[in-house]
């Protein structure tokens, strides 16, 4: 773990265990926003930062993925952000450009913060993974906590049964099957176009564990073609979340 770094808004840090025999590795910066405080999911809503994670050039270590657990919708007024008003961990798919090669993580981290004003926070995290007898524990814990706090992938009882866009282009129709017995509206969070995340839900209604739904696109970027774009859902239903892609023909 690197040391904590820490502004008036609240501190992170970097987290990683050892490469394993394939290169892979298993890696969470870890946000712990100030009491009253605020940081942002990857589509921050109308006044965020999203994070952003950059290894330093000329490295031996890629960044694959940034994982994000289930974001709340924060409203400040007229503005919706979408992020985490409580301590977070973002888990990180890491690998080694080549296997052989040196071993050290150096990257900047930049986030957002927001109380009555948002603040920039930027951090330079350096850590040497050097091969260990056994698992560090207490790293491998906060890995598999926030791993297990990750959206899942849709099955048999929780998905999205179908999607299509209105004849005019204005509205996205979904059909969801939801986990049994929830009969509430599940939160959804549709991301298309960089910048650009659908929240608002109109003509919600259930059928046993269907839930059909539409959701106004909004003010699309200007010439932006949908046709042969995938987008991003996540869907909430209580202490159950599925994230998945939309494919438009």
């Amino acid at each position: 773990m690197s040391p904590w770094a820490t502004n008036e808004g609240g501190r992170m840090r970097l987290v990683a265990l050892p490469p394993n025999a394939e290169g892979k590795i298993k890696a969470a910066l870890q946000i712990e926003p100030g009491h009253g405080w605020i940081t942002y999911w990857k589509e921050p809503g109308e006044a965020g930062i999203a994070p952003q994670i950059t290894l330093a050039p000329g490295g031996n270590i890629r960044l694959d993925r940034i994982f994000y657990p289930v974001p709340k919708q924060i409203d400040n007024g007229p503005l919706r952000d979408i992020g985490y008003d409580g301590a977070v961990t973002l888990p990180l798919d890491l690998s080694l450009i080549d296997p052989k090669g040196q071993t050290e993580i150096k990257t900047a981290v930049f986030i957002g913060l927001c109380k009555n004003i948002c603040i920039p926070f930027q951090a330079d995290f350096a850590l040497a993974l050097k091969p260990a007898k056994q698992t560090p524990v207490q790293e491998a814990m906060i890995l598999t906590l926030a791993e297990a706090m990750l959206p899942d992938a849709p099955d048999a009882g929780f998905s999205v049964a179908s999607h299509r866009l209105s004849a005019d282009g204005r509205m996205l129709h979904l059909e969801l099957k939801l986990p049994q017995g929830f009969a509430s509206s599940p939160r959804i969070l549709v991301t298309g176009p960089e910048g650009h995340v659908l929240t608002v839900q109109k003509n919600g209604r259930h059928d046993g564990t269907a839930y059909w739904v539409d959701m106004p696109l909004g003010t699309l970027p200007k010439g932006y073609d949908i046709h042969g774009k995938q987008w991003g859902i996540l869907v909430a239903a209580g202490s159950k979340a599925i994230e998945t892609t939309l494919a438009f023909d």
